[in-house]
């Protein structure tokens, strides 16, 4: 099954942007080791295996569809932040990021007729409203606990359980 030069391009991209944001979240985790908050480390964690399968899955249609898979360069994020509630904040910024890209690529397909890939771009749609909630929902209680260490650790604790 074919696939335009551009449409290709694009999910190059979103491959490319998925390995970032895995990168990103090891980047983050590792901030939080260093802040000896492992709660919130783990959960970034599991956040980096979630993102390098979502990347593998793309790179897994574009293999099944008979077409190259070229690997893009991605950046070198920072694991340096000023607090945690601007750590998770980044977090919350990379997956309303993914989340626009991942609708740049169901607008491609749907203009180039390719409704082959609208399945997989339907269920990474619904993935994504997901993701947001969930670091979402991370972002507004580290607010709640962002001046009160007490809470902060307690809340340490509960994403912790998340599991490794």
């Amino acid at each position: 099954m074919t696939m335009s030069a551009d449409l290709l391009s694009a999910f190059q991209n979103q491959i490319a942007l998925e390995f970032s944001a895995a990168y990103s979240y090891l980047a983050i985790a590792s901030y939080f080791e260093a802040e000896n908050l492992p709660g919130f480390a783990r959960w970034m964690e599991a956040q980096y295996r979630e993102e390098v399968e979502h990347a593998e899955k793309f790179r897994r249609y574009l293999l099944d569809r008979g077409v190259p898979v070229e690997l893009r360069t991605i950046a070198v994020p920072s694991s340096e932040f000023e607090s945690p509630l601007a750590a998770v904040g980044h977090a919350q910024a990379g997956e309303e990021k993914v989340t626009r890209a991942v609708h740049a690529l169901y607008r491609s397909a749907v203009a180039e007729d390719d409704y082959a890939s609208l399945p997989l771009l339907q269920s990474f749609i619904e993935e994504q409203t997901e993701e947001e909630a969930s670091v979402g929902a991370l972002l507004q209680a580290v607010t709640m606990a962002a001046d009160d260490p007490a809470a902060l650790l307690m809340l340490d604790r509960e994403v912790g359980s998340r599991g490794a």
